[in-house]
């Protein structure tokens, strides 16, 4: 399957695989992220029902604190 993610192209070997295991898969899992999916956004609830498909778009933003 092959996924855009933040603007760059990427193969997942993967036939079925959850919002929450792409977060996993890039070590994301337990920080705070807002992820859009195809221009929508997902509430936190929604990561491990959604299923991404070949040619989705995903964009993850995850935040930084500092001062």
């Amino acid at each position: 399957m092959l996924l855009r993610v933040n603007g760059q192209h990427m193969q997942i070997e993967e036939d079925q695989l959850s919002v929450k295991d792409l977060l996993e898969s890039l070590d994301l899992g337990v920080k705070t992220v807002v992820i859009e999916c195809n221009e929508q956004i997902l509430t936190k609830d929604m990561h491990t029902n959604t299923l991404l498909k070949d040619g989705d778009h995903i964009e993850i933003v995850h935040f930084v604190g500092g001062g």
